[in-house]
């Protein structure tokens, strides 16, 4: 099993859907920042947003264990090998992650 890359892209905040259904003034995601990086096989990095793990998690887990390396869905879409695009579940101001394979070993703890 190898470690992922987890990279924070983006986070968002849905204006009009926030502005209806949000409390008085919500902001963009206060855990996740933009720039942050975390590695990850199978278990959730220290200081990660559990709801966001719970959204991503499966992603992780399967490029850890070599999935994508022909790209996900019939290669129909992230062009790059290895590479998946994902995001929180939070329908307010989701957070958009970039999780990449990479060749380092994970850590056998069991």
């Amino acid at each position: 099993m190898k470690k992922v890359k987890i990279t924070v892209l983006k986070t968002t905040l849905e204006k009009e859907l926030a502005a209806q259904f949000g409390v008085e003034g919500l902001s963009a995601c206060s855990i996740m920042k933009e720039g942050q990086v975390f590695y990850a096989d199978r278990t959730r990095p220290d200081g990660f947003c559990d709801g966001a793990w719970r959204s991503i998690y499966q992603y992780v887990f399967a490029l850890a264990n070599g999935a994508g390396q022909e790209g996900f869905f019939y290669g129909d879409w992230i062009k790059e090998p290895g590479v998946a695009i994902s995001c929180c579940n939070d329908g307010l101001r989701p957070v958009i992650f970039k999780l990449e394979a990479t060749d380092e070993e994970a850590v056998k703890d069991f």
